[in-house]
């Protein structure tokens, strides 16, 4: 069984409802805003936005980053909207877990005729 397997599949429940509803070729701000009213609707607990912090050897930096949402206080999903996914964008999830130590993110992508996800761990 996968780590949160319930949770993701509610997230990934979720952002196919929203995929259904609007196709593709919207702008992620729209995307996002519709998720939003999904999780509200499915009572998926979430944060939109989230700041992350990063550390270097114990210091915090100045720079922050926010991900698209946080949900369930432990998942992390970052939204696209592009043609198809890439590295750099996995990259970004990848990071994001390594920051804020959580171990699951979904990568999902709006931007193609089907919703694509990507489910990332920071597993170790």
């Amino acid at each position: 069984m996968l780590l949160f397997e319930e949770n993701t599949d509610q997230i990934i429940a979720a952002c196919l409802a929203v995929h259904n509803e609007l196709g593709n070729g919207f702008l992620e701000a729209v995307y996002q805003d519709a998720l939003e009213i999904e999780f509200r609707e499915r009572g998926i607990p979430y944060r939109r936005e989230a700041q992350i912090q990063i550390f270097y050897k114990g210091h915090k930096l100045d720079k922050e980053y926010y991900a698209d949402f946080i949900c369930f206080d432990q998942i992390i999903v970052e939204l696209k909207c592009v043609s198809r996914l890439v590295n750099a964008n996995k990259a970004q999830v990848i990071n994001y877990l390594h920051g804020t130590k959580l171990k699951v993110g979904l990568l999902v992508n709006f931007g193609e005729a089907s919703l694509k996800w990507e489910r990332l761990t920071n597993l170790k």
